[in-house]
């Protein structure tokens, strides 16, 4: 992994997360452990990490804050979060869906479930990769990390 290229720390700004459920606060947790644990992430201007990211959600944007690795500001850049509203709103659905059968529902219908929460979370994922494209280039796997904690951000 080049660490030229990679996140080493990652903040949510608690101001805009939401009170959560313990499987979201798991699902946060263990998003930013695999980010931090291995991830590609390379401003497409040129900057050299490693990264400090701090994600918050301000008027309907998602901003990204990257800064060094001693937290001084590099540059940030926002994403409209129309683009992905749609399938975070479906993506929260299939969650509900699935945490509420873990409890009671037949192993058959939970992984349908987890299929289908897992096929959303890729076309989330792959969106959000395509969308920030022009500012930073990301493999698919920090892709699928980030539409994560952008979740957290939205969690309801």
């Amino acid at each position: 992994m080049n660490e030229r290229c990679r996140i080493v720390n990652v903040y949510l700004d608690e101001k805009t997360v939401p009170r959560r459920s313990r499987e979201v606060d798991r699902d946060r947790a263990v998003a930013i452990y695999d980010l931090l644990q291995e991830n590609t992430f390379a401003p497409v201007d040129g900057l050299q990490g490693p990264f400090n990211l701090h994600l918050s959600v301000e008027e309907n944007r998602l901003r990204f804050d990257i800064r060094d690795d001693s937290d001084w500001p590099l540059t940030e850049f926002t994403l409209p979060l129309t683009s992905l509203r749609s399938i975070i709103k479906d993506y929260f659905t299939m969650c509900d869906s699935y945490y509420e059968a873990i409890k009671t529902a037949s192993p058959s219908k939970i992984e349908a479930l987890d299929m289908g929460r897992r096929a959303l979370h890729n076309e989330g994922s792959e969106i959000l990769r395509d969308r920030i494209k022009s500012e930073v280039e990301v493999d698919f796997d920090t892709a699928r990390r980030l539409f994560t904690l952008v979740c957290v951000l939205h969690w309801r």
